[in-house]
């Protein structure tokens, strides 16, 4: 039988129809959390771009790649595209944090995230994205 939900990759969805589908496939705390993450990421970014990428990762965009959220069995991770280069004053990255561009914050099944603190951290992704565009704008002039 099948579910009321859109599959995750079927043809002719758009990237949110695809990740709203995920977060109800899902259909447990990972589900919530992603819906969660997705909420706060749209209220730090009102103009941010949902993708669907990597056959099957959403990806949160504003003039380059904020995050992606990424599910496992046991966790929910956001990347952060260019996370070693963002200040993390309330130490929400707890993953990924030997390299030397991208760091992560693994949610786990009961874990909170300090919401004004993410929401933070998007602000400053998104800022540090436009300052990168605007430097290679420069570059071009």
């Amino acid at each position: 039988m099948r579910k009321n939900t859109l599959t995750a990759g079927e043809a002719g969805n758009t990237p949110s129809q695809l990740i709203d589908a995920r977060i109800g496939e899902l259909g447990d705390w990972r589900g919530e959390t992603l819906a969660r993450i997705r909420r706060l990421i749209r209220e730090a970014d009102p103009d941010v771009v949902e993708e669907w990428k990597w056959r099957g990762v959403p990806v949160w965009e504003h003039d380059g790649i904020i995050c992606t959220g990424e599910t496992y069995k046991n966790v929910v991770k956001m990347t952060f595209a260019k996370g070693a280069s963002l200040e993390d004053p309330a130490s929400l990255f707890n993953s990924s944090l030997e390299g030397s561009t991208r760091r992560a914050i693994d949610i786990h099944e009961g874990g909170e995230v300090d919401e004004e603190a993410l929401k933070a951290l998007i602000r400053a992704a998104v800022a540090l994205n436009a300052s990168a565009r605007a430097r290679k704008k420069q570059k071009r002039a």
